[in-house]
């Protein structure tokens, strides 16, 4: 049977291929222009079977305008220069006409559940529901905004060229920053408020579960991007929960004449076990089902640190609280069905440090069960504290170790007023990352043309980040009351602006960076593992951060370099690199590019050698990155993820293991659903088992980029998971 080729139009509607759509418009051209200029019908229809050919040769829908780029091409190849002007004035004039109003249809085909790009753009947001809806309507008007309005035209034409992706257009009309760490203690300890109403200190254990996720939601609500949280600033109120406890058990057993110590302080613990069992399942499972005015889960990480803790009592309470986060997330939660699954959030980091890291030290048992956790639900990812303390330096050559503010974006070293280091309550202002493929493309593989391509890129780069900080000055506390006025990054005044938070550190601005394998291998003709395309691939990161470093000096902002987590943009910047350069072996062929630094997704390389390698990019890009190894089912081989997690402690700052865990609601199977192709062409998922190909009765786990989203992902990211490699 042949595959019914489809089209995606300026709409982003995905459409049945229609060939005689293309002839109608060469006609009308040919018919325009003087007798001697057209062209005949059959030289017209064999243009059109070579356009056709063309489409069906990209092994994707194409855009409507990159289908109106290949026609102009072929007259133009065909020498019908008067033919080709008409047609592009043509094309000009309906694009003026479109113009117009280019959000109301945009909006209609989000509503009818038929935007092809916009539905698939974040694979934790169900299209189809009303929230999410509402959200990407007003993303589109806030789009619609920034583009005529806020930006200027030179960064809105390079965003639409894929020179250079300006992140999160949706959210920038409001004076909204992108993601952080919340100072949850300062709001637990202190209290704080929340829509209109005080909260103060809470008096238990379950209560600070209870208070904290009322926290994450309003949060969540009133920024774009993750925020973490730390158990730590939980674990002082397991001592008040155990003080409580075994007072009411001392009174309960003195009315029945016992007065037994060991005795009350046996049933207390029992107790007090209950209870954090209850708090953490209150943080999970409101996590969970808890949906927020951007139509998703809040996209929280919690962070699990044994150091973090001030003192022994601390320590250990803080270890009962990272057992039964651990204990819970393996079991995982239910489903509609009653099966248990894995969810993708709250995104879970353990730090392994001196007293976790070998058999028979005293929280072994805890590293041994995020082991079991890793193998069983992707979670959760790893710290190596030898590694940060060594990568995050302040200015006192002091090193630090703390939590990244979502998927990985990490803050940089930071002393307050007082010289006391800060990451609580800080955040950054927002990306924009280059595409380093187009860059080199852009130079012909001559070097210097490189560098000098790259410079003007990065100034571009620069004057978008501007746009960001500059639309977050001026923004005044009451704009987010919970962030701003109640604790959760400052306790500014009302009326009082953001300003000071900006400047001097306190805040990030990042400079994303993508594609760096297919830059270096359209570069040197080599990946950037190879040891004589190494050297070229460092220099290009280092060169990223002299510019931060230069523009930080100039600006008195934190600029900082960051291994974007490319979900959707994956797939436009391979799109744009195909339309502007065509299909070039082992650089455009797919489609996709690379995350950040990453090694190619189907490069054989093992997982120590892989973590050794992207170690040292890690170190290049201080405001955030993460690396991976890709490994099969490894729920009956414990000591193989142990010996992973050690060479992680040992080597690179920060990392995770990528495993399967999908379920069919269909049939029930319980194992990795696998990507087929369908009749269309189109890359879906499919039960191994009964062959279910609805999205909506399945549920598929895979990390994407950093964070573990479901089988709602765009075309280039679907390819870019089943061209993995293992690496164990």
């Amino acid at each position: 049977m042949k595959k019914e080729m489809k089209i995606i139009k300026r709409s982003g509607q995905e459409v049945v291929f229609d060939k005689e759509k293309i002839i109608a418009a060469i006609r009308k051209a040919n018919k325009e222009v003087g007798e001697r200029h057209r062209i005949s019908e059959a030289a017209l229809l064999a243009i059109v079977d070579i356009v056709t050919e063309e489409c069906a040769q990209l092994g994707r829908s194409p855009h409507v305008e990159e289908i109106q780029d290949m026609v102009e091409n072929r007259l133009m190849a065909s020498m019908s220069f008067v033919l080709a002007r008409k047609y592009i004035t043509y094309r000009y004039t309906r694009e003026l006409v479109r113009r117009s109003n280019t959000t109301d249809a945009q909006i209609l085909t989000l509503i009818e559940c038929n935007n092809e790009e916009v539905k698939q753009e974040n694979s934790n947001k169900n299209p189809t529901v009303n929230s999410v809806q509402r959200d990407y309507m007003a993303g589109e008007v806030s789009k619609d905004l920034t583009r005529r309005i806020l930006l200027p035209d030179d960064i809105v034409a390079a965003h639409d060229q894929g020179l250079i992706h300006f992140h999160d257009a949706d959210y920038f009309a409001q004076h909204m920053h992108n993601c952080d760490l919340v100072n949850l203690e300062d709001m637990l300890q202190n209290g704080t408020v929340s829509s209109g109403t005080s909260i103060e200190k809470p008096h238990s254990f379950s209560t600070a579960c209870n208070i904290a996720t009322q926290i994450i939601a309003q949060v969540a609500s009133n920024q774009y991007g993750g925020q973490s949280i730390s158990l730590t600033h939980l674990a002082p109120f397991v001592d008040i929960s155990r003080k409580k406890i075994r007072g009411e058990v001392a009174e309960e057993l003195a009315e029945l004449g016992i007065a037994d110590e060991f005795k009350i302080a046996e049933i207390a613990e029992k107790r007090l076990r209950d209870e954090i069992r209850r708090g953490i399942q209150t943080i999970q499972y409101q996590v969970v089902t808890l949906l927020t005015t951007n139509g998703q889960a809040p996209f929280v990480t919690v962070f699990m640190y044994l150091n973090e803790a001030r003192n022994e009592q601390e320590k250990a309470d803080l270890a009962l609280i990272i057992e039964e986060t651990l204990r819970q997330r393996i079991k995982g939660v239910k489903n509609e069905s009653g099966v248990w699954i894995t969810p993708a959030f709250p995104k879970l980091i353990y730090v392994l440090e001196p007293d976790n890291i070998e058999e028979g030290q005293k929280y072994w048992y805890l590293t041994e069960l995020a082991a079991k956790c890793t193998a069983k639900r992707m979670v959760p990812d790893y710290i190596s504290e030898k590694k940060m303390l060594e990568f995050k330096v302040d200015k006192n050559g002091e090193g630090h170790c703390y939590t990244c503010m979502g998927c990985r974006s990490f803050l940089t070293p930071y002393v307050d007023e007082e010289g006391k280091p800060k990451y609580y309550g800080r955040f950054n202002q927002g990306v924009v990352t280059i595409n380093l493929v187009d860059v080199a493309l852009s130079s012909g593989r001559d070097e210097a043309k490189f560098w000098e391509i790259f410079d003007e890129r990065l100034d571009l780069c620069y004057r978008a980040l501007m746009q960001r900080h500059n639309r977050l000055k001026g923004t005044l506390s009451d704009a987010a009351p919970i962030l701003w006025q109640y604790g959760a990054l400052a306790r500014l005044g009302k009326g009082e602006t953001i300003d000071k938070l900006l400047y001097g550190g306190y805040s990030t601005i990042s400079l994303g960076y993508a594609g760096l394998y297919e830059c270096v291998k359209h570069m040197t003709g080599k990946s950037h593992t190879d040891e004589e395309a190494k050297p070229f691939a460092l220099a290009v990161m280092q060169k990223m951060n002299d510019r931060c470093k230069e523009w930080k000096a100039k600006e008195n902002i934190d600029f900082s370099l960051y291994g974007t987590p490319l979900e959707s943009t994956t797939y436009k910047f391979s799109k744009c690199l195909q339309k502007r350069f065509g299909i070039i072996p082992g650089v455009t062929d797919k489609n996709y590019i690379t995350n950040s630094y990453h090694v190619h997704v189907s490069e054989e390389i093992d997982a120590f050698t892989k973590l050794k390698f992207e170690s040292e990019f890690q170190q290049l890009s201080p405001g955030g990155a993460i690396s991976y190894v890709e490994v099969p089912n490894m729920q009956d081989n414990i000591p193989a993820v142990l010996s992973v997690m050690k060479f992680i402690y040992e080597n690179i700052m920060y990392a995770e293991l990528n495993t399967k865990s999908d379920y069919c609601q269909v049939c029930g199977y319980d194992g990795e659903i696998q990507i087929q192709t369908d009749e269309t062409g189109k890359l879906i998922w499919e039960c191994p088992h009964c062959k279910n190909r609805d999205q909506a009765k399945m549920n598929v786990a895979r990390r994407t980029c950093g964070y573990i989203g479901t089988q709602y992902w765009n075309q280039g990211r679907t390819q870019e998971i089943k061209d993995r490699v293992l690496h164990l």
